[in-house]
């Protein structure tokens, strides 16, 4: 099955999650950038979210994705105020994906809140085969990410 793994991050977590996606399942791998993205940490970062967030669809750096080339289509974003991070919402929206196979994940850093549920109102039109959020992959333990990785993949085959 050709599977591609969509996902954008900002500090990491999402990375984490989607290089070991692609490893188990050798899949394509397109990682998002938002066109004003730098280095950002500590304060600096937080209010760069938040603005992110009331950017309904902040723009994106150029990438090259065509939905029709896969039979699933993986896509993940960090939790930003309960929802998915505004970059991967302008992905959606200008991204035509409708009547393939999805799975979703979510990282977060206390709850995963609505994300799930809004990905999938973004995302009608698509059968969605499995979800799953991580909390903080970069600060826990990696070998149990990477097995809880691989229990979760392991249906998509």
């Amino acid at each position: 099955m050709k599977t591609a793994v969509v996902f954008y991050t900002l500090d990491g977590n999402c990375a984490i999650v989607a290089q070991e996606i692609k490893s188990i399942l050798n899949a394509d791998l397109i990682q998002l950038h938002t066109d004003n993205e730098k280095k950002r940490k500590g304060i600096v970062k937080f209010f760069w979210a938040c603005g992110m967030m009331f950017k309904k669809k902040p723009k994106l750096k150029p990438y090259s994705f065509d939905p029709s080339a896969y039979d699933l289509i993986i896509i993940g974003a960090p939790v930003w105020a309960g929802a998915p991070a505004s970059p991967i919402k302008t992905f959606i929206a200008n991204t035509s994906i409708t009547s393939k196979k999805i799975a979703l994940f979510v990282c977060h850093a206390g709850g995963s809140g609505n994300s799930i549920k809004i990905f999938k109102t973004m995302l009608s039109g698509n059968e969605f085969i499995a979800e799953i959020e991580f909390k903080d992959p970069s600060k826990n333990n990696i070998e149990e990410i990477k097995q809880q990785i691989a229990d979760w993949v392991k249906g998509f085959k």
